[in-house]
């Protein structure tokens, strides 16, 4: 019988559950759990790219060396993006995900 006041070493410890496959969150779209949605602006933007520096989720698209847009599939609406952005920019601006829902189903 293990005695669960003792520690043991790495090497002692039974062997838990192993994953054969290593996942990625690229297959887990988890853009539904923001409550705030970076808003992009590409004529404000200066391509300083400080929000894709700072993204935690990777979510600012790049393409050809440029900034041209947010993947809102992956997007947590963290507001890092917004923070960083330049003052002189403010090329991000964070909506409430409600608000930007209804601006889009009002477009179409």
């Amino acid at each position: 019988m293990r005695d669960y006041g003792k520690l043991l070493t790495w090497r002692e410890e039974p062997m838990s559950g192993i994953i054969e496959e290593p996942g990625s969150s690229v297959h887990y779209h988890t853009g539904s759990w923001r409550t705030y949605r970076p808003i992009w602006d590409s004529e404000k933007c200066i391509q300083c790219f400080r929000c894709w520096a700072y993204c935690p989720d990777a979510s600012i698209l790049v393409e050809d060396g440029k900034v041209v847009g947010i993947d809102y599939l992956h997007c947590k609406g963290c507001g890092i993006c917004a923070k960083e952005c330049p003052p002189k920019a403010e090329a991000i601006e964070m909506v409430l995900e409600s608000e930007a829902r209804e601006k889009e189903s009002q477009a179409v």
